[in-house]
């Protein structure tokens, strides 16, 4: 039979009552230990420093007085602070570790009703890790109901979070309504993009690191920034504001004004202080949208803000401070403009912690139907109206909105206004098939006044000068039909649609495949609208 070994701290205020015969009479943690009937304490190592020597004694010869089978020892300890967590977790640390533990003949507990609220959580921490290979143990005090020279009760906790279904479901929803807050708002049947948002609802909750939203203008990374703000400020983690801005929008002087603020008379014009958006952001969240667009003036001085929380505002020699959590956004790839002296290395590197790469509509086409719904409920809770599609009008749009005709160059943002103005136009709250040929034919004008997209230059970048103008039309439409394809096969039938039918056996994927190799790109890449 393994015999049981309690370790503690000695309760300096709980286990002191005096030195006569009335002590007996108070309840003493350390001494009610080895009174429990059901609980043989074989040994007790008492921590104390040495001005608490005394009192340990003391507390040893009551224990050796109730428990005769109890062997009772001293571990002195000197803490200077007791409730410096750095120095009372390196201490428990060092003593766990040159404990002489043997667990296949003594069962071990921690005692954690005595000593500090930090030594406690330290214990709890340590346990948990298993670098004490232990449970923790909880005395009570007597109720008001029991006789005065009660012992009270005791407690061993398990750390086997298992084993408390209640606790771990309330963790479980708690996890699910975070991730239900942040998605409200996000209509997605897409896997990989589910993914996404849970691992940004993780980081949300455990991080103050800045986090990039690389992205195409109109794929959410303004919406989800807010939701990320949203969310903070729920689990009160955020008391500021959200304050959000277009990088694309600074130039010169008013860059350094809008960002850092300035001193009165700093340039023509500034006939007072302007406090900035980084003040204005202090406790919140700032939210830099097309962060690649900044000078590199002002890319240092933010990096100096994000790291040191300090900044100067501009024509002023008296820093301003903000603690701020940043969140930046940009439809560009910072990497190459790294490469090419337009962003700054360092600030890269301190916002590339984590990095999420939002999917236009071209990488979700699944998403398509399911915000039709949402949009339609956004307009009904917005302007108090109810509109529907009838049958063989939403069928008619929805073969229009993924199909290769649809361009989509605004991606969600421009799906959403599509969709806004279907419901306005609507009579009696139907949207009909009348309605939905008006609206094609708006969206296709519209488009075919826009500049194409060089979906080459996006994905290849500076490389895609390189190529004869033949090869990159080329490999526009191969690009095009990728992303508008469900699988690398269905892209290869309709791109060799005429030369697979002379041909007894076709691998239009292999062929299409070996193709984007050329330009060491490949189908799954394309279709998450990524970036070489």
């Amino acid at each position: 039979m393994k015999k049981t070994v309690v370790i503690g701290f000695l309760g300096t205020q709980l286990d002191y009552a005096g030195k006569g015969s009335p002590r007996w009479d108070k309840w003493r943690p350390t001494v009610a230990l080895c009174q429990q009937e059901d609980l043989v304490v074989h040994r007790l190592e008492l921590i104390h420093d040495a001005r608490s020597r005394g009192l340990a004694e003391r507390i040893g010869n009551d224990i050796a007085r109730i428990s005769p089978e109890t062997e009772f020892k001293r571990l002195e300890m000197e803490l200077r602070d007791p409730w410096d967590f750095e120095e009372v977790y390196t201490a428990l640390h060092d003593l766990a570790r040159s404990y002489p533990f043997d667990t296949e003949n003594e069962d071990y507990l921690i005692h954690i009703t005595t000593g500090t609220h930090v030594a406690q959580i330290c214990w709890f921490l340590l346990a948990e890790a298993h670098y004490l290979p232990a449970r923790l143990l909880q005395t009570s005090p007597p109720r008001k109901k029991e006789i005065a020279n009660s012992v009270g009760s005791y407690e061993i906790i398990d750390l086997d979070l298992s084993r408390y279904d209640r606790i771990a479901q309330r963790f479980a929803r708690e996890r699910d309504d975070n991730l239900s807050f942040l998605k409200s708002g996000i209509a997605t049947r897409n896997p990989a993009f589910n993914r996404m948002i849970e691992q940004i609802e993780q980081v949300a909750g455990r991080s103050r690191a800045p986090m990039l939203l690389v992205g195409p203008t109109g794929a959410g990374k303004s919406f989800l920034a807010r939701r990320v703000f949203e969310l903070k400020r729920q689990r009160q983690q955020l008391k500021g504001r959200f304050i959000e801005v277009n990088c694309a929008t600074l130039r010169g002087d008013s860059a350094m004004s809008t960002l850092f603020g300035h001193s009165k008379g700093a340039f023509t014009g500034a006939q007072q202080e302007r406090p900035g958006l980084l003040r204005s952001a202090d406790g919140g969240l700032l939210f830099l949208d097309e962060i690649g667009e900044l000078g590199l003036d002002e890319q240092a001085m933010l990096l100096k803000a994000i790291e040191e929380k300090r900044f100067f505002p501009f024509g002023s020699d008296q820093e301003a401070s903000s603690d701020f959590q940043l969140i930046a956004g940009t439809h560009r790839d910072l990497r190459q403009w790294v490469r090419q002296g337009k962003f700054r290395e360092d600030l890269y590197a301190r916002i590339n912690l984590w990095t999420f790469d939002l999917p236009g509509l071209a990488g979700r086409p699944e998403d398509i139907e399911p915000n039709l719904d949402y949009e339609l409920e956004r307009f009904a809770a917005e302007h108090g109206q109810q509109v529907r599609f009838n049958v063989e009008a939403r069928r008619r749009y929805l073969a229009f909105a993924t199909s290769q005709a649809a361009r989509w160059h605004g991606n969600f943002r421009e799906l959403g206004a599509s969709l806004t103005r279907l419901a306005t136009l609507a009579s009696a709250g139907r949207i009909t098939e009348s309605d939905v040929a008006d609206e094609i034919a708006r969206l296709t004008a519209t488009w075919a006044d826009a500049p194409a997209a060089d979906a080459s230059a996006q994905v290849l970048g500076e490389l895609a000068e390189q190529l004869d103008l033949f090869e990159r039309c080329q490999l526009n439409t191969v690009i095009d039909t990728c992303r508008n394809s469900p699988s690398l096969s269905e892209a290869g039938r309709r791109l060799f649609a005429i030369s697979r039918a002379g041909k007894k056996q076709s691998n239009d994927a292999d062929r299409l495949r070996k193709y984007l190799a050329r330009f060491a790109l490949d189908f799954e890449t394309l279709k998450n609208g990524a970036r070489r």
